[in-house]
């Protein structure tokens, strides 16, 4: 395909175009998946590139390769999470604490509360529910009628699973969806198509007052359970983070947005690249307990957060770059993923890949994402579920992506189910 020729709503050139010209984060690449060739061209000419004007008028430096990411990652204490795990700052009175968002030892201490909700004891409790749950929503989707697959299969069970992770009431799961939706439509990242800061606002003052009562009707109550928030409640260095208002509503937006993001749009992009390579799909068929790789060749390929920030704390030398103290440093994982020095034939979905978990949507190092044995296990049960019961998921239109630079996503897939 002539990548250069699919380049709709006006958008420059990514092969032909100076860099110096182009915005790398503009999120309508992401909108219409022309991305691949404008992070190719970053590998080969200028894997560590500095753009001086961004989203929000801010200049940023692109690592784009693999094992630069990796390096970087791995050196918190020049390359920080603070202030800001996105290419914007926040608004000043909008700054939240996450612990994403923090470097040791509060990241450490933070993180380490909520851990034993996804310990390997409490994800063979879950997987029993998940595979309930990911049974019955099946079981009520229609045969042979056209239908979306986003919002029947991919946010239901997602938002399902995000109640039970906070013991949220479960008669008002959407409103998880639409915190985290709304966590994430920055206007400024998503080509105008997200929502306003102040609509923003609104809608976060409203999950954090709706989180605080969930507080207190947890505290003390006498229940045994792995629910995030007692889990906050009882370790000691967490028992009193309601009083802390942003820094409890930072870490609600990170696990909100981190339970659902990465196994929603997967849930999503599985169907969608198996129709496009349907050799995979017959390699599928043919031996079902190629699920377990395939569920991670399917987050590499989708890699549903394309970027994550750091900030550098001194000036520093990378790879020939003189690099100020204080700049955004945006770590393309979206580009690492496709990284053929690192991962042969990365452009292709290959589900029974060697090393099929050698990529980099999780993250890496102490920030590696600490859900992500739940994500896969979702996505494994998921398939597991759909090949009892379907000959083929078929995509009968072309997908309605996310506009956004940070949540690589879909809004819509059709698709139609065809018995076994």
């Amino acid at each position: 395909m002539n990548q250069a020729i699919k380049n709709p709503d006006g958008l420059a050139d990514p092969l032909a175009t100076p860099l110096e010209k182009l915005d790398i984060s503009d999120p309508r690449r992401f909108e219409h998946d022309t991305w691949p060739p404008l992070f190719e061209r970053l590998r080969n000419e200028a894997p560590v590139h500095y753009q001086a004007d961004g989203p929000g008028g801010l200049d940023f430096w692109s690592i784009s390769r693999y094992e630069d990411i990796v390096e970087i990652e791995k050196d918190w204490e020049t390359f920080s999470s603070e202030p800001s795990i996105a290419i914007l700052d926040p608004e000043p009175d909008m700054v939240v604490q996450m612990f994403i968002a923090t470097d040791p030892p509060l990241h450490d201490d933070q993180r380490r509360a909520v851990q034993p909700a996804v310990a390997p004891r409490n994800l063979l409790e879950f997987e029993a529910l998940i595979r309930e749950r990911t049974q019955e929503t099946l079981d009520a989707l229609p045969i042979g009628e056209t239908f979306d697959w986003v919002d029947r299969v991919s946010i239901d069970l997602t938002t399902k699973m995000l109640a039970t992770l906070f013991d949220f009431p479960f008669e008002r799961r959407h409103k998880l969806t639409e915190w985290s939706d709304a966590a994430t439509s920055d206007a400024r990242l998503t080509a105008g198509a997200g929502l306003t800061i102040d609509e923003r606002r609104v809608i976060m003052i409203e999950m954090l007052q709706e989180f605080i009562q969930l507080w207190h009707d947890h505290k003390d109550d006498g229940k045994e359970s792995f629910d995030l928030i007692r889990l906050l409640q009882k370790d000691p260095k967490t028992a009193d983070l309601v009083d802390d208002p942003l820094g409890y509503m930072g870490n609600l937006m990170l696990l909100i947005v981190g339970g659902n993001d990465t196994t929603r749009n997967s849930m999503t992009g599985g169907v969608y690249f198996l129709n496009e390579n349907p050799a995979e799909y017959d390699k599928l068929k043919a031996d079902p307990s190629l699920i377990s790789s395939m569920v991670s060749e399917i987050i590499r390929y989708q890699t549903p957060l394309p970027h994550m920030r750091r900030t550098t704390t001194k000036d520093t030398e990378f790879r020939g770059q003189h690099i100020p103290k204080d700049s955004r440093i945006v770590l393309w994982y979206v580009s690492a993923n496709r990284d053929s020095d690192v991962i042969p034939n990365a452009d292709e979905f290959i589900i029974d890949r060697p090393n099929v978990r050698n990529h980099l949507s999780f993250g890496c190092g102490i920030h590696r994402c600490m859900g992500n044995r739940l994500a896969e296990m979702q996505l494994r049960v998921l398939w597991e579920e759909i090949m009892k019961r379907f000959s083929r998921i078929e995509v009968v239109g072309e997908p309605v992506r996310t506009c956004n630079s940070f949540v690589r996503g879909y809004h819509k897939l059709p698709v139609r189910l065809h018995a076994l």
